[in-house]
């Protein structure tokens, strides 16, 4: 057992660790290829680790800060395993019992709680054109601090969710392709439908199906992106998808039509979002705390849903993929079952329910890597010394 967990280790690439140390994780698209694969591998290690019963408590002692400005499951807890799995203590940040409702500035706020962190994992993806900029904004208090001396470490930031990107969302999906093909070699020229799927709820944040054309698009896949007119992402993201494609060797196709973008995919990924522009709109009414301008864009954006009811994951549109692995972020909108009509069939989706907690279950080990090879200089040596120590996790 011990000799295959060490093949794992081994096969963590060293090319862009330096990469990776004291730095944050952001967006997948500012990160080299070879620092994805090395993210990958690591979780992948971690995984066989704590799948073998023994310890993975990389820390003694030190936080975990989360910030959560939307609700969520998985990623919350996922985030806090991580944590867990590598022996960091997870505190979160509830804004409203901080002093940032008195006017504490993001700069303070995240030297404060930063003195003996070695994490803070932030979701923010509910104000367009503000989650990343408020993640950048926190890496560079961080990055003052340490420099002037009055934090001990440069503590990372990972991105949980903005409004651009979810990575560890993104990595997770990858990995389970990964697995599920047999090597990421694998799915070049393998076709991913990410299509857009009727909800009858509003305004579903734009960075998962960005996450996934921006990161697939860089692995010689054949990503082909749906919506109906006037869905669109953020035009700047669906361009690099298109950029990356043609550097990978893959393709970047748009189609207004989900039956168009289900023909012979191998992977078929019906997720809702919020058109763009709505998104805009939204951030600005949020903005301006104008709750009958609210009412009346949701007014507006389910009536515009209604519109596609069409737009569903059954088995007619699988029947014409590749015997397609469906996949999504989770939770689904499942007709019948949470809701009168969504994004996918209860047929379609109990046939890949299990599949897709498979899927959900990378994200930990994901978000894990992030930190470890961020606060870890030789993070194979690392994981060696433990997996040579062969520490029980249970005792």
């Amino acid at each position: 057992m011990q000799k295959r967990l060490m093949e794992k280790i081994e096969k963590i690439e060293t090319e862009a660790l330096g990469e990776l140390y004291q730095q944050d994780f952001l967006l997948s698209w500012r990160h080299s290829e070879a620092a994805l694969r090395a993210v990958l591998q690591t979780a992948e290690a971690l995984r066989t680790l704590r799948g073998e019963g023994t310890a993975s408590r990389v820390f003694d002692n030190g936080l975990a800060v989360s910030l959560f400005r939307d609700n969520s499951t998985r990623t919350r807890f996922s985030f806090a395993g991580a944590a867990n799995l590598l022996g960091l203590a997870v505190q979160d940040l509830d804004e409203t019992r901080s002093q940032i409702a008195h006017g504490e500035t993001v700069r303070e706020t995240a030297t404060m709680i930063s003195f003996l962190a070695e994490v803070v994992g932030i979701r923010d993806d509910i104000f367009l054109g503000a989650g990343h900029e408020y993640m950048s904004e926190v890496g560079a208090a961080l990055e003052e601090g340490y420099r002037e001396g009055v934090l001990p470490q440069r503590t990372t930031v990972v991105n949980l969710q903005c409004d651009r990107d979810h990575p560890t969302q993104s990595l997770a999906d990858l990995a389970h392709l990964i697995e599920q093909f047999g090597g990421v070699e694998q799915l070049r020229g393998k076709k991913i439908a990410m299509t857009w799927a009727y909800s009858p709820s509003y305004g579903k944040p734009l960075s998962v199906p960005q996450g996934v054309i921006g990161l697939l698009s860089r692995f010689g896949m054949q990503v082909s992106l749906a919506y109906p007119p006037g869905y669109n992402l953020i035009p700047e993201i669906e361009e690099l998808a298109a950029n990356n494609a043609v550097e990978s060797g893959g393709a970047f196709t748009r189609h207004d039509s989900m039956a168009e973008a289900f023909e012979n995919a191998d992977i078929v990924y019906p997720k809702s979002w919020a058109p763009y522009a709505v998104m805009q709109r939204r951030t600005e009414l949020l903005t301006q705390q104008d709750t009958a301008g609210l009412k009346a864009l949701e007014d507006d954006c389910l009536e515009n849903n209604r519109a596609h009811l069409d737009w569903e994951c059954n088995a007619d549109l699988m029947s014409h993929t590749r015997n397609a692995l469906y996949m999504h972020c989770l939770p689904a909108d499942i007709s019948g079952v949470s809701c009168a009509h969504g994004e996918v069939s209860a047929e379609v989706f109990e046939q890949h329910r299990l599949a897709t907690y498979r899927e959900a279950g990378w994200k930990p080990y994901v978000i894990a890597a992030m930190i470890l090879l961020s606060r870890v200089r030789d993070p194979r040596a690392t994981l060696e010394q433990l997996a040579t120590a062969g520490r029980p996790r249970v005792r």
